[in-house]
């Protein structure tokens, strides 16, 4: 089965839309040969503001209409807490949400941006897709990541080389509480280290530090702006730490 073919069984469909690589090349894919498709995005705690922005841009610039949906991940004790499965719990509220909303609009066909390159067994969110009832169309297809990127690019979409970004909330270890002002401090730091040019990192949360994980290609990017990322993190963090085991 192909995209097209797809979408011909599948004719009217809702999508949940984040902006990233997968699921804008779905929603470009869906805006040829679907029929009737909405992109569901939703907005928490966990998703920095400017993935929200591109969410919303991106939708517009194809064409296709878009509902937004606040969701209070923290207000969950489950996600909270932070446990090895908390994904498990933040996707069945995330899923569960656009559901209701999609079935109010008249959907019953939801959809998502898994591709064959994701491993069921290491995202515990895999099994919400599963209990709810959401289709995979580039998971059932056989598009990879590095398919989907080539294919994205051919398309002259803009997200075609875009950095993975995983949500804020993966910045914080394991059974470590999640709180609003971890999350915000996280995003403004991450936020300080993109105007100095760093893209593909993550700033870690480490017992009230800042850890740092960049690409090998920027650890000297590190070093050019070094007394300037200490003089801004060490205003909300302890200390600041550079994880050597580079971001591959």
């Amino acid at each position: 089965m192909n995209l097209k073919e797809f979408f011909q069984k599948y004719p009217r469909a809702a999508l949940a839309f984040s902006g990233g690589v997968d699921s804008t090349y779905l929603l470009a894919e869906a805006a040829r040969y679907a029929q009737n498709i909405r992109a569901y995005t939703v907005v928490s705690s966990f998703q920095p503001h400017f993935e929200q922005e591109d969410a919303s841009r991106l939708a517009k610039q194809l064409g296709i209409a878009q509902s937004v949906i606040p969701v209070d991940v923290l207000a969950s004790d489950n996600i909270r807490a932070n446990p090895v499965n908390r994904c498990y719990y933040c996707k069945k509220a995330v899923f569960t949400a656009i559901r209701k909303a999609a079935e109010k609009d008249g959907f019953t066909i939801i959809l998502d941006g898994t591709n064959a390159s994701d491993e069921a067994a290491d995202r515990p969110g895999m099994k919400v897709l599963q209990e709810l009832d959401i289709l995979s169309p580039l998971r059932l297809c056989g598009l990879t990541k590095k398919e989907i990127r080539r294919r994205s690019q051919e398309l002259r979409l803009p997200t075609w080389n875009k950095p993975a970004y995983a949500c804020l909330a993966t910045r914080i270890p394991a059974n470590e509480p999640i709180t609003a002002e971890k999350l915000e401090r996280t995003e403004w730091a991450e936020n300080f280290l993109m105007t100095l040019g760093f893209r593909d990192f993550r700033v870690r949360f480490f017992h009230n530090c800042a850890k740092l994980q960049v690409t090998r290609p920027q650890l000297s990017l590190v070093k050019a702006h070094r007394k300037e990322i200490l003089s801004v993190l060490r205003t909300r963090y302890d200390e600041v730490l550079l994880d050597l085991e580079v971001r591959p």
